[in-house]
């Protein structure tokens, strides 16, 4: 009987339970002996099928030499970092959901794992039960990784979709989706980018093999859209969608960042709709991948966490193949990026063409709605500021 134990009983680890005693037989036949979660650490007791496995100690974890791996779903950097170090330190395997703990603390908790002999492993921070992380890191191993983007993010996902099918405004779409379940009572971490930026520093992390400080990387999310912009942008052919995007640039400079997009109503991120998520990578062997499904929820998570507990029971001597170099230097800022521009104005089409020059109409009813061409992000704000502008975004 193989012992582990999870750390946090919210949404996410009481779908870890329910995966291991649910597909228990499976489980057991890729093991070669059944799993069984021994110990569940919680803040508050509470009645239920797991009432006999709570407890309040971290010790009764950590001293025990029966419990092997630790799954982490307490999520945040505070009591999730101290614990997961001393699970580490103790010489137990830890498998976490917690995409801010990676995005913050990965490449030191990934140290010290090696350093022990141990695994950390986070498939479930990014995509929830969409495998990306390993795909990236073993079957894309032999490209060189030029750009990972998509939409990691199924709330934001789910508010664009209803705000392009039925007209509805940011704040009836958000409102939809907390009665829906797929927002949180405080979305901001959803709605401002957070939750994808988190995602994106991980994803660049590994495809570029350098940290990338969360700290660094803007993160703009999709409270300030207004509902105009997405038909604008449907009349002429596009799909907003908010996009964590990581590049790899010249000299082995590196950028990331995640803002809303145009993206043509012809590529397949496009129709990436509701809570559903999708990451493209681009390997300069392979071309684009496309990866897609559910990126959250309860059972898709708990699936990858459950997965990551086996392959840290079956890696022997190939454990934490993770991993990459602490040095933040050579991140390059996006607004140095170049690329095309939506932007809306107050102002006339022959005022736009005044200040930016050659543009692409798309628009001229109570301003003027266009498309640039091809600049940086800082020029398109030195631009802007000569004009009445209403809505800048980037098109992909």
């Amino acid at each position: 009987m193989i012992q582990i134990a999870i750390m946090g009983l919210g949404t996410v680890g009481t779908g870890v339970a329910k995966v291991v005693e649910e597909n228990a037989r499976q489980i057991e036949r890729k093991l070669g002996e059944p799993l069984q979660v021994k110990t569940i650490l919680v803040r508050h007791f509470k009645d239920g099928a797991y009432r006999d496995r709570m407890t309040d100690d971290f010790g009764r974890i950590e001293c025990d030499p029966d419990i092997r791996v630790v799954v982490e779903t307490i999520g945040g950097a505070e009591a999730a970092y101290e614990y997961t170090r001393r699970a580490l330190a103790a010489g137990k395997h830890v498998v976490t959901a917690n995409k801010q703990l990676v995005a913050e603390h990965g490449c030191e908790l990934l140290a010290l794992a090696r350093e022990k002999g141990v695994s950390y492993l986070f498939e479930a921070s990014v995509g929830g039960g969409i495998p990306i992380l390993h795909p990236l890191t073993e079957c894309m191993a032999a490209n060189r990784i030029d750009e990972v983007y998509g939409i990691l993010n199924g709330t934001t996902n789910y508010i664009l979709t209803r705000m392009v099918r039925t007209g509805a405004s940011f704040a009836d779409a958000l409102r939809e989706a907390q009665e829906k379940g797929y927002a949180e009572a405080d979305p901001t971490a959803d709605v401002e980018g957070i939750d994808a930026g988190r995602k994106t520093c991980i994803l660049a992390d590994l495809a570029f093999g350098r940290q990338t400080d969360p700290a660094a990387v803007p993160m703009e999310g999709i409270s300030r859209l207004d509902l105009r912009d997405v038909k604008e942008a449907e009349q002429a052919g596009y799909r907003i969608k908010l996009l964590g995007r990581a590049v790899r640039l010249e000299n082995g400079a590196r950028s990331a960042y995640v803002s809303p997009h145009l993206i043509s109503e012809d590529t397949p991120l496009a129709n990436v709709e509701d809570v559903f998520n999708a990451v493209v990578v681009r390997g300069n062997a392979t071309g684009e991948v496309m990866f897609y499904g559910k990126g959250a929820g309860a059972l898709p998570t708990a699936s990858a966490c459950v997965a990551d507990v086996m392959e840290a029971l079956q890696s022997g001597v190939r454990r934490t193949p993770l991993g990459w170099d602490p040095d933040a230097a050579g991140f390059v800022d996006p607004m140095e990026l170049s690329g095309r521009w939506y932007m809306r104005t107050a102002d006339s089409a022959a005022r736009a063409v005044e200040v930016f020059g050659q543009i692409q109409v798309l628009s001229e009813e109570d301003g003027t709605v266009f498309l640039t061409d091809e600049m940086t992000g800082r020029k398109v704000a030195e631009l802007s500021a000569g004009l009445q502008t209403k809505a800048c975004l980037r098109v992909l």
